[in-house]
């Protein structure tokens, strides 16, 4: 079955040309493009796509609250939701990663990464833009100092899964982890949804939020 996507985007530009470049692949489908988050809502509550490509600036609601709008109905299976910026930093971003979003991407990102990103989400994993992660991350934890985490959370982690923690918040992927560690990819998939369940986490874009707010990495 085909990856279906919708669009949310108040450009029309955007929207059409996102939508001829993914319609013209083979394994996705998009059925719907909204120019604004409270239509966004309501469409992906009615068709239920793979994934979401939200705009963080959009009238009525913006990406950020249809996010959590969407998120907050518990859709069964859910939709996953990759932002779109213009900007490579972005506060509104960071908010929408701790409250669901998969991951997020520059709007002038290349059509092959694009089509990629959508393709990731829709497998179960986050992404995060390899060239900007570091300095989203950085940027927002210098302003908003590591919190302890509640009590015991960190503490369920064996010694591997901590490891495994630190190094998906660095932004590696299970197979660099593997390498690193001399594992399976298989063994560090299973760690990373140990980490995951442990942690009452959504993704791997949230494990990277908790990470630096917590404290277990530390920026620079």
């Amino acid at each position: 079955m085909p990856v279906t996507v919708l669009i949310a985007d108040d450009q029309a530009m955007v929207r059409e040309g996102f939508g001829a470049l993914l319609a013209a692949q083979r394994d996705l489908t998009v059925v719907g493009h909204d120019a604004d988050g409270r239509e966004a809502v309501s469409e992906v509550v009615r068709l239920r796509p793979d994934v979401v490509l939200m705009d963080v600036r959009m009238p009525v609601l913006n990406g950020l609250e249809a996010t959590a709008e969407i998120v907050s109905r518990r859709l069964d299976p859910p939709s996953r939701i990759l932002m779109l910026t213009t900007f490579d930093i972005d506060d509104y971003v960071y908010e929408a990663l701790r409250l669901g979003a998969s991951g997020f991407l520059l709007k002038d990102a290349p059509a092959d990464e694009l089509v990629r990103a959508v393709r990731v989400v829709a497998a179960g994993e986050s992404l995060l833009a390899p060239s900007i992660t570091r300095r989203l991350i950085e940027e927002v934890t210098r302003r908003r100092p590591p919190r302890r985490a509640a009590t015991g959370s960190l503490a369920r982690l064996t010694g591997r899964e901590r490891e495994i923690l630190e190094l998906v918040a660095t932004g590696m992927s299970n197979a660099e982890i593997a390498a690193r560690l001399y594992l399976s990819d298989q063994t560090v998939k299973t760690h990373v949804s140990k980490v995951l369940t442990k942690l009452a986490l959504r993704d791997r874009a949230q494990a990277v939020v908790f990470a630096y707010e917590n404290g277990v990495v530390t920026p620079g």
